[in-house]
């Protein structure tokens, strides 16, 4: 079981710190996690540090490839009203 970082990650560092077993290194062109040592917190934490702190909605996936952090967990706006206004935004 182990994490993943996709090339939405803006390098932000946030995630960093937060990783209970240091399973989060810098790469290019984006952070990267380390499977065998990612534990998705198992034992440490309720909730996957790295995801609950990452400003990026959908860029931690975990084992399944699913969204840790799917868009609108962040914002509370549900992704199809947020659809919706971008289309009335991008109409004027």
């Amino acid at each position: 079981m182990s994490l993943s970082i996709i090339d939405t990650c803006v390098n932000c560092w946030a995630c960093l710190d937060v990783c209970p077993s240091d399973a989060i290194y810098d790469d290019k062109p984006h952070f990267m996690i380390d499977a065998k040592k990612c534990t998705e917190c198992e034992g440490d934490h309720a909730d996957p540090q790295c995801a609950s702190i990452c400003p990026i909605e959908g860029a931690i996936l975990d084992a399944a490839g699913e969204a840790v952090n799917p868009p609108g967990s962040l914002t509370g706006i549900p992704p199809e009203m947020m659809e919706k206004a971008m289309a009335e935004i991008q109409s004027r």
